[in-house]
């Protein structure tokens, strides 16, 4: 196992980390024998950050439990989150957060995440509550030591809430296709140069890049016939000496082996000429799907309407290219599906700002009525209503 020094904290962290989402049996009934036993081989592999939130149902408890059953706590850094978007009032926040540290079983959390915010509005409404007091009460406390948030929304964003608070550390979506989606290369270089460790979720966007289409498979088989799609995506990641660490949601042996293995040579700057080829081949098997050439220059933002213009005509053109459920869940992240005024593509008013802007001339106004068509179901904004209302109740009882 590779290890990368957090800047901030000077932690040494396991440049693989475990991604507590996806645990064998599924969200709803996780096979806790099968989690325990891929958590402790973790743990003898050498991963030593393990990433949860409250909203995970099950994750916490299960992961909390393990750790404690085999007096793992110290040897680990745990990783969770605050709902931030169900958060109504200051009084949140220590429910939240002591109900997490109950079910971990600890006394602190060493990552302490703001939870999938999408636009600086959202960490405004926390600070109106009082959360920057809360931090600092709970940082001196030694309740939590670092501070960040994870993130899925449009650049212009993501710059805002960097500057808008002395964070520890941020996480974002990055694959080697998402290179222009919600925060992309350019957040993960801004980060850096503010000395900010840069965690990575989503190295194979959900597994689709462990199962790439046939014609791009085949140039990966010519060019890399001992390598597999997930090992050129990992390696891919820990090839940018920006990357503090990637999560991996590694729910049975095989993966959690391959990974391991992977993880002895997450070097920066190590990927073989060969490697970088073959993902320039794949990479153009994948865009000849696209139906919108956008570049993900970011000319067009920001909209008037707060759309987040280049990130939904990427989960458009990636509905076509890998399938129409990944470019449906990348919409849905990119219109910050989970925030209480998601930015829907149907918000569009047609001002036509966004095309007078725009280098490469793409008729903006008429592709968005596409995305709509495509990603957008009738109904979807109050589905929407009724699942952020369902979440803020649930978390009353």
């Amino acid at each position: 196992m590779q290890y990368r020094v957090d800047p901030r904290s000077g932690n040494k962290l396991s440049a693989l980390g475990f991604g507590c989402m996806r645990f064998p049996g599924g969200l709803l009934r996780i096979d806790k024998e099968k989690t325990e036993e891929l958590l402790l081989k973790a743990v003898e592999g050498g991963v030593n950050y393990f990433d949860t939130a409250y909203i995970y149902p099950g994750s916490e408890e299960v992961t909390g439990a393990i750790l404690e059953k085999h007096s793992l706590r110290e040897r680990v850094y745990i990783a969770t989150k605050l709902p931030q978007s169900v958060c109504r009032a200051a009084k949140d926040f220590d429910r939240f957060f002591d109900t997490q540290k109950a079910r971990l079983h600890t006394s602190y959390i060493d990552y302490y995440h703001m939870h999938s915010f999408s636009d600086l509005a959202q960490w405004e409404k926390l600070q109106s509550f009082g959360i920057e007091n809360w931090l600092t009460a709970k940082k001196q406390s030694g309740e939590i030591h670092q501070i960040g948030f994870s993130f899925h929304g449009a650049y212009g964003e993501f710059v805002k809430l960097v500057d808008a608070y002395d964070w520890d550390f941020v996480q974002i979506q990055y694959n080697y296709v998402n290179v222009n989606f919600q925060a992309g290369a350019a957040g993960l270089r801004y980060a850096a140069t503010k000395g900010l460790p840069v965690f990575v979720m989503e190295p194979l966007l959900g597994g689709k890049l462990a199962r790439l289409p046939k014609a791009a498979d085949a140039i990966l088989r010519q060019i890399l016939p001992d390598s597999t799609p997930a090992a050129l995506a990992l390696r891919w990641v820990w090839n940018q000496p920006e990357v503090t660490l990637l999560l991996s949601g590694m729910n049975d042996l095989a993966q959690l082996s391959e990974n391991l293995a992977l993880s002895e040579a997450a070097f920066p700057d190590s990927l073989t000429e060969a490697e970088k080829q073959a993902i320039e081949g794949i990479k153009r098997v994948l865009t000849k799907s696209c139906k919108i050439p956008c570049t993900g220059c970011n000319y067009c933002m920001p909209c008037p309407q707060q759309i987040n213009i280049p990130a939904c005509f990427e989960a458009y053109n990636n509905s076509y290219a890998i399938g129409r459920f990944a470019g449906i869940a990348e919409y849905m992240t990119s219109i910050g599906a989970a925030s209480e005024s998601p930015h829907l593509v149907s918000g569009c008013v047609k001002c036509g700002v966004c095309e007078s802007r725009c280098p490469q001339k793409i008729e903006i106004r008429k592709n968005l009525k596409a995305v709509r068509r495509r990603l957008q179901f009738p109904g979807t904004k109050l589905a929407l209503s009724a699942a952020r209302k369902f979440m803020a109740k649930k978390q009353d009882n």
